[in-house]
C-alpha cells in the first residue's frame, strides 16, 4: 500500500513555470514506476509523464515534450514534475500515480493521489 500526496499547484501566467511534488508514504517507493496524469474540465484523464523505479527511463505525452520534466528522489520518496513554458491548455487537475514494476508509460496505476490544481492564465 502506498499513499500519495501532491503539492505545488497554483495559478500562473502563460509562459511561466511550476514544480509539482508528490510525497509517497511507505518503504517500497523504489518498487514503483511513477507517473503524472491530468484531467481538464469536460475531458478524460490523460497520461502526462512517467518514470521508472530507478529514474533511468522516462516517457512523456507529445503535448508536454520539451516543456515538462519528470524526476524522482528515491531517498526522499518524492516525485516531481517541472513544468516550463506553461500554456492555458495545460490547465487541469494534476494527479500523481504509482504502478508496481517497470511500466514507464503507465496506463493503469495501482494508486492515485488526490490531485493538485494547475491553472494557466492567458
Amino acid at each position: 500500500q502506498v499513499q500519495l500526496v501532491e503539492s505545488g499547484g497554483g495559478l500562473v501566467q502563460a509562459g511561466g513555470s511550476l514544480r509539482l511534488s508528490c510525497a509517497a508514504s511507505g518503504r517500497t517507493f523504489t518498487t514503483y514506476s511513477m507517473g503524472w496524469f491530468r484531467q481538464a474540465p469536460g475531458k478524460e484523464r490523460e497520461f502526462v509523464a512517467g518514470i521508472s523505479p530507478s529514474g533511468v527511463a522516462t516517457s512523456y505525452a507529445d503535448s508536454v515534450k520539451g516543456r515538462f520534466t519528470i524526476s524522482r528522489d528515491n531517498a526522499k520518496n518524492t516525485l516531481y514534475l517541472q513544468m516550463n513554458s506553461l500554456k492555458p491548455e495545460d490547465t487541469a487537475l494534476y494527479y500523481c500515480a504509482a504502478r508496481t514494476g517497470f511500466v514507464v508509460k503507465i496506463t493503469n496505476p495501482d494508486y492515485w493521489g488526490q490531485g493538485t490544481q494547475v491553472t494557466v492564465s492567458s
